[in-house]
C-alpha cells in the first residue's frame, strides 16, 4: 500500500477541504435532531416558552411564588428581577406584547448569563408547581415536583408561566409560532448548507479518485514500458490489462468510499453517541446492543468474504487470458474445428466466475436486510422504553425522538463502515496487485551515469565472447559468441531453428543483458549507455510484424514522427511496398486495423521494414524479416537495400540461403554457438551444417 500512497500527494489539499466539508456536513446533520426535539419539546408542548423564568410577572404572582422558596433563594430571585409601578416609563418597553403592565405592579426579568438563568430555573420551577398545587391547579402535572427532573420541572412549569402572560394580556399563540418558525428556518438553513456539503464532497471525491486512479494506471503502464523480457515472464499479458483497468478501476471506487464514506461514518458516529447520551443516558445500551450486534455481522461477513474476492481476480485473470487466446487464435481454432472445445474452456472459466460473483454478491446483499431489521428493531425498542420514561416525567417527548435519530445516523454510519468492510477485501486484493507491479524492479536499467557515444559514431558492433541464459533455463542459450560486424556490411545470421539467432540480436539494444562477456556498438559496452541513446542508433524489424492503429503514413512515422513526404515515399519504394499501398483508395492515409489484420503478412512484414528505414538509422538489425516475402521480392528488397544503406550497419537473420548468400559475412549457429563464420563461398568449403542448409535449400529452389 505504501507504494502506492505517494501517488496521492498531488491530491493532498482536494482531501483537506473534503475532510473539512464531512465536518460541516455531520454537524449540520447532527443539529438536526437537537431542532427537531426542540420544535417538539419548547414550540410544541412548551408553545414556545423556553423555560420556568417569566420575562414579566405580577407582583401578585411572585410573592406567592416566593413562599415556597427558602431565604437564598428569595435573594437570588430579587436580585434578577425588579418592579416595576404602573404608568412609570418602562411600562411602555412591554406594554404592547403584555397590556396588563398598565394595570398592576409588576416584576421584570433582567437578563442575566446562562448560569444564572439555571439556577432560577430551578428556584422558579419548582415553585410553580407548589404554588398551583396549594392552589389545586387543573392542569395536569405528573410525579411530585421534589422526585422530578429539572427538564421536566421546567416543562410542566412553562404551561403555568403561559398562564401567567395570558393574565397579562398577552397573545401566547405568537409566541408559539415565532418559535416554530424560527426554529424550522434554522432547520432548512442547515439542511440546505449539509446538502451543498455533500454534494461538493461528492464532486471532491470524485476527482480525487478519477485523478488517482488515472495517475496510478500511467504510473503502472509507464513502469511495465520497462520491463524486459524477464519481467514479462512473470505475469501475462492478461493478467497486465486486467491490472491495469479492473484493479485500477477497483481503487478508484475504493477512493470514493474512502473519502464519503470511512471519514465521514466516525464523525457521525462518535458525534451521535455523544448527544444521544447527551438526550439519555438510560438507553445507552440499546444503541450499545445495536453497535455490537452489528460488528459481529460485519466480522462474520468479512471472514466469509476475503477468499472469494481474492479468487474472484484471478478467475478474471483467467477469463481475460482464455477470451484473448480465443480471439487472437480464432482461425487456426476454426482450421482444427476445436470451437466446441474452445467454448467449453471459456464455459468452464465463465462459470466459476458467475459462481464466485453470485456467492458474493448473496453475501454483500445480505447486510441491507440485516442492518433494516437492526434499525427498526432499534426504533422499536426506543419507543417501548421512551414512551414509559415520558408517562414517568423523566424524559421529553422531543427527546425521545431525537434519540432516535441519533440512533439511525449511527446505525448508519455503521452501516457505512459494513460496506467499506464488503468493498475493502476486494481492493485489497487489486490494491497487492498492482503494487506487485509497481514493486518489480526492471533487470534492465541505465546505469547511474551513462557514458555517451563519440562523435562521430561509427556503428561497429561487437561481441566480446557473450553468453547468454534465461532466467530459470538449465543452459545457456547462446555460449562464447565473438564476432564483429562493421558499417557498410552484411552480417548475417543463420542456423537451425532455436540455434539462437533471434535470441543473440536481442542482446544488441538490451531486450536483455548478457551474463557473461559483452556487447559492444560504437566502441561503447551497451550496458554503459542509456537505452533511450543506445535505441536511437538502432532500427529494429521484429521477427513478427506489429503495426499499431492509425493509418499507413502513421505506422511509417512511428519511429520517426518529423520524417517527411521524400523520406516516407524512399522509405516505401525501397521496402518494396508502394503498389499495394497505392491500390488504397486513401493510399498513405488508408486504415490499419488493430495488429493490421486488414492487410496479408508479407504487406505486414514490408510496412515494418519500410518504418524501420523512416528512421534512418545507423545500425539496423532485420531479425527473419524477409521470411514472408517471395524470392522475387525478397531480391529486389535486398538489392535496394544495399544501395540506400551502404553506410550502414546491417545484421540480418535469415532461414534461407538465398537471403544472404551475398553478405561480407555469415555466422552460422548451431546449439547456442558459432560452428562457422565467413562468406558464403568459404562456408560451403568450410562448415558442414551449413553446406547441408545451403544443399537442401539450393535444391528445393530448382525448377523440375
Amino acid at each position: 500500500m505504501k507504494i502506492l500512497i505517494k501517488y496521492l500527494k498531488p491530491y493532498t489539499l482536494l482531501l483537506l477541504v473534503a475532510i473539512t466539508l464531512l465536518f460541516v456536513q455531520a454537524y449540520t446533520n447532527l443539529a438536526l435532531p437537537d431542532y427537531m426535539s426542540d420544535i417538539v419539546n419548547i414550540g410544541i408542548q412548551q408553545g414556545g416558552i423556553i423555560d420556568a423564568v417569566p420575562l414579566v410577572v405580577r407582583e401578585s404572582t411572585m410573592e406567592r411564588l416566593l413562599l415556597f422558596i427558602d431565604d437564598n433563594g428569595k435573594s437570588k430571585v430579587l436580585e434578577n428581577y425588579r418592579v416595576v409601578e404602573p404608568g412609570s416609563d418602562e411600562v411602555s418597553v412591554y406594554g404592547e406584547d403584555f397590556p396588563g403592565v398598565v394595570k398592576e405592579s409588576v416584576y421584570f426579568f433582567v437578563d442575566g448569563d446562562s448560569d444564572t438563568r439555571k439556577i432560577l430555573n430551578s428556584l422558579l420551577g419548582r415553585s410553580w408547581l407548589a404554588l398551583k398545587a396549594s392552589e389545586g391547579y387543573g392542569g395536569k402535572i405528573s410525579g411530585a415536583p421534589e422526585s422530578m427532573s429539572l427538564t421536566m420541572v421546567n416543562q410542566a412549569a412553562v404551561r403555568l408561566v403561559r398562564e401567567e402572560y395570558r393574565a397579562l394580556g398577552m397573545n401566547t399563540r405568537r409566541i408559539q409560532m415565532d418559535s416554530i418558525v424560527h426554529t424550522g428556518i434554522l432547520m432548512l438553513l442547515f439542511t440546505v448548507i449539509s446538502a451543498l456539503a455533500a454534494v461538493t464532497t461528492g464532486f471532491l471525491s470524485a476527482r480525487i479518485a478519477s485523478g488517482y486512479a488515472r495517475d496510478i494506471r500511467l504510473a503502472v503502464f509507464e513502469h511495465v514500458e520497462n520491463f524486459s523480457a524477464g519481467e514479462f515472464d512473470r505475469f501475462s499479458t492478461a493478467s497486465l490489462i486486467t491490472r491495469t483497468t479492473n484493479d485500477v478501476m477497483q481503487l478508484q471506487t475504493l477512493m470514493v468510499m474512502l473519502v464519503t464514506m470511512v471519514f465521514y461514518a466516525p464523525i457521525i458516529g462518535i458525534g451521535g453517541i455523544i448527544r444521544a447520551i447527551g438526550k439519555s443516558r438510560s438507553m445507552w445500551w440499546i444503541i450499545a446492543l445495536a453497535v455490537v450486534i452489528l460488528i459481529i455481522i460485519i466480522f462474520t461477513i468479512y471472514k466469509i468474504s476475503v477468499p472469494k474476492f481474492s479468487l474472484l481476480q484471478r478467475l478474471m485473470d483467467k477469463l481475460n487470458l482464455v477470451s484473448r487466446e480465443t480471439l487472437s487464435g480464432m482461425m487456426v481454432i476454426r482450421a482444427f474445428n476445436r470451437q466446441q472445445y474452445e467454448e467449453k474452456r471459456f464455459d468452464d472459466v465463465n462459470k466459476a466466475l458467475t459462481e464466485t460473483m453470485l456467492f458474493v454478491n448473496r453475501v454483500t446483499v445480505i447486510m441491507m436486510p440485516l442492518m433494516m431489521f437492526i434499525m427498526n428493531g432499534v426504533s422499536l425498542i426506543i419507543l417501548w422504553i421512551g414512551s414509559k420514561q415520558v408517562a414517568a416525567s423523566n424524559m421529553q417527548v422531543g427527546d425521545m425522538m431525537a434519540f432516535m435519530q441519533y440512533a439511525m445516523q449511527i446505525v448508519s454510519a455503521f452501516f457505512m463502515l459494513s460496506m467499506m468492510f464488503i468493498m475493502l477485501p476486494r481492493a485489497a486484493v487489486s490494491i497487492r496487485r498492482i503494487a506487485e507491479v509497481l514493486s518489480v524492479q526492471p533487470s534492465i536499467k541505465d546505469p547511474d551515469s551513462p557514458g555517451e557515444f563519440k562523435s562521430p559514431f561509427l556503428g561497429v558492433i561487437e561481441f566480446r565472447d557473450v553468453s547468454f541464459r534465461y532466467p530459470g533455463a538449465a543452459e545457456n542459450a547462446v555460449s562464447s559468441i565473438s564476432f564483429t560486424a562493421r558499417p557498410g556490411e552484411v552480417t548475417a545470421l543463420i542456423g537451425t531453428t532455436g540455434a539462437g539467432k533471434s535470441t543473440l540480436v536481442h542482446l544488441i539494444p538490451r531486450f536483455h543483458d548478457v551474463c557473461e562477456g559483452a556487447v559492444f556498438v560504437g566502441g561503447e559496452d551497451v550496458r554503459k549507455v542509456s537505452q533511450h541513446e543506445l535505441r536511437k542508433k538502432i532500427s529494429y524489424i521484429p521477427q513478427k510484424s506489429v503495426l499499431f492503429t492509425g493509418t499507413i503514413a502513421e505506422n511509417l512515422r512511428y519511429g520517426n514522427e518529423i520524417a517527411g513526404g521524400e523520406i516516407i515515399r524512399e522509405a516505401v519504394e525501397t521496402a518494396q511496398a508502394e503498389d499495394f499501398i497505392n491500390s488504397f483508395p486513401d493510399k498513405m492515409n488508408a486504415d490499419i486495423s488493430q495488429g493490421g489484420k486488414n492487410i496479408s503478412g508479407g504487406q505486414k512484414q514490408r510496412l515494418s521494414i519500410a518504418r524501420a528505414l523512416v528512421k534512418r538509422a545507423p545500425v539496423y538489425i532485420f531479425d527473419d524479416s524477409f521470411s514472408s516475402l517471395d524470392f522475387k521480392t525478397d531480391a529486389m528488397l535486398r538489392r535496394e537495400l544495399k544501395t540506400q544503406l551502404h553506410s550502414s550497419t546491417l545484421i540480418i537473420v535469415a532461414q534461407r540461403i538465398s537471403t544472404i548468400m551475398d553478405a561480407a559475412q555469415i555466422v552460422v549457429l548451431d546449439k547456442g554457438k558459432i560452428i562457422g563464420k565467413g562468406t558464403h563461398t568459404e562456408l560451403m568449403k568450410s562448415c558442414r551444417v551449413y553446406r547441408e542448409i545451403a544443399e537442401a535449400q539450393l535444391t528445393e529452389e530448382k525448377p523440375a
